[in-house]
């Protein structure tokens, strides 16, 4: 039981982060392009997910780590689920056209990435206390 509501958490808190990912990418997309923005959209997406994660999913399991080295760790982790996230925003790009296939991009993504994001966050990041 304790999975499921976890990876609800964790759903939950990705769409916060598909929020924050759209609305950076679509104001950095003048100054750096689609690409270019998408790197930093997806940075701040990471560390608001980080946050709400650490401080509503995963908070039992958070309690002796440092904040810096977590955060990190998070950040490392989330590169897999980046790749393909990326992966999938870089294909719609090139099949879908008009102003909301960025936004359409970064929601694929979000989906493709979310398990592997999940189990990475659960197994590795935030890891439960050794007794």
């Amino acid at each position: 039981m304790k999975l499921g509501r976890e990876f609800l958490s964790f759903a939950v808190v990705g769409a916060a982060g598909f929020v924050v990912d759209v609305v950076v990418l679509y104001l950095l997309a003048p100054l750096l392009g689609w690409y270019g923005a998408r790197v930093l959209s997806f940075l701040a997406a990471a560390t608001a997910t980080w946050a709400l994660n650490r401080r509503y999913t995963f908070s039992a399991r958070s309690a002796n780590v440092s904040v810096l080295r977590e955060y990190l760790g998070y950040l490392v982790t989330m590169l897999g689920g980046a790749v393909v996230n990326y992966g999938a925003y870089v294909l719609v790009l090139h099949w879908v056209a008009g102003a909301w296939a960025p936004a359409a991009g970064v929601a694929l993504g979000s989906c493709a990435g979310l398990v592997v994001n999940f189990l990475s966050a659960r197994y590795l990041v935030f890891k439960p206390p050794r007794p």
